[in-house]
Formats: C-alpha cells, sequence, structure tokens
C-alpha cells in the first residue's frame, strides 16, 4: 500500500496503518534529515521527531496539495531546517557573549550596582508572570531552549508556548518599562 492511501487511516488512529507508513517513509525521512544535518545522532532524533509529529498530525495533510510522501518530507525538511537554525542562533548568542568579553575598560562598582537593580527589577517582574510563562521564559532565555524545546521540556503544545512566551514578554515590557 502506498503513503497516500495509509495517511487517511493514520488519521484516524489506525495503529497498522501508522507501521506500514513508518516502514515506507522512515528510511526517505531519515534520508532527507541526514543530508540536511550531516549528524547521524542529530539526523536519527530529528527524525524521530517527524515520525511522531507524522502520527500526531495526519489528519492536516490535504491530498489536493500534492501527494503524501512529499508532504512527509516537507515535514521532515522543515524540521531539519528549524534544527541547522537553533544550532546557529545559538552559535550566534555565544559568539556574542565572548565577544562581549572584549569591550572596553568601565567603572566596575557602577556596573555592579547598575546590574544589581536590574536583576532585581528582571527578578520582581518575573514574579508577577503564570508559572507557564515564567517558566518558558527562564528555560529559552537563560538556559537558551528553543521554543520547540521548552515545549517539550513543559509537556506543552508549541503553540501555547509561543503564545505563553509572547504574552509574558509583554508583561515583562509593561512591568520594566514602568520600572525605568
Amino acid at each position: 500500500m502506498d503513503a497516500d492511501a495509509l495517511l487517511p487511516r493514520v488519521a484516524d488512529g489506525d495503529h497498522q496503518a501508522f507501521e506500514e507508513l513508518y516502514a515506507l517513509v522512515s528510511g526517505p525521512v531519515y534520508g532527507l534529515v541526514r543530508r540536511v544535518l550531516r549528524d547521524p545522532a542529530q539526523s536519527e532524533e530529528v527524525a524521530q521527531e517527524v515520525l511522531l509529529e507524522l502520527w500526531r498530525t495526519a489528519g492536516r495533510f490535504d491530498p489536493a496539495r500534492g501527494t503524501a510522501l512529499a508532504w512527509v518530507l516537507t515535514l521532515a525538511h522543515r524540521r531539519a531546517v528549524d534544527r541547522v537554525r537553533s544550532a546557529r542562533a545559538a552559535g550566534e548568542r555565544e559568539r556574542r557573549l565572548a565577544h562581549r568579553g572584549e569591550g572596553p575598560a568601565f567603572d566596575q562598582v557602577a556596573e555592579a550596582v547598575e546590574g544589581s537593580l536590574e536583576r532585581e527589577w528582571v527578578r520582581r517582574c518575573l514574579e508577577r508572570l503564570t508559572d507557564l510563562q515564567h517558566q518558558a521564559l527562564t528555560l529559552a532565555y537563560y538556559d537558551g531552549y528553543t521554543y520547540r524545546e521548552v515545549a517539550r521540556r513543559l509537556s506543552v503544545p508549541l503553540g501555547t508556548v509561543k503564545t505563553r512566551m509572547r504574552d509574558g514578554l509583554l508583561r515583562l515590557r509593561d512591568c520594566l518599562g514602568a520600572a525605568a
């Protein structure tokens, strides 16, 4: 049976159809992800994420827009590119932090006092957020996780994490604006 026939059955929760679809598409998915990421371990992880996403989102497939295999490979490509972008962003953050250390000398006492006051304001403003907003922002901005990683760690949908982070950032902006 081909992917076009199996995918609607997977959308209906048919485990046997998913097993058949998995056997059919897992090789091409891994191959595509491997070409984008090059790292075998990361490629396996991303391929598994894609296949899990396939099980959860099979109902979103629209046969009028293309074949099932093309849709699955599009999911795989997007997920692999997201991983590359995430790695690049992390590298850029590290470079920026390293570059900051090369700056000119400054008044250490004034800088320490100002930094301490800013940290206190941020801490107070963070306490005003909901638990999910606080956790999501802390994981993303202090621990460096991507939205997807935050969603996975908190066991909530990606859209929920994005919404809570946006709302939390708006509340932080308002709170810190009032503090200035």
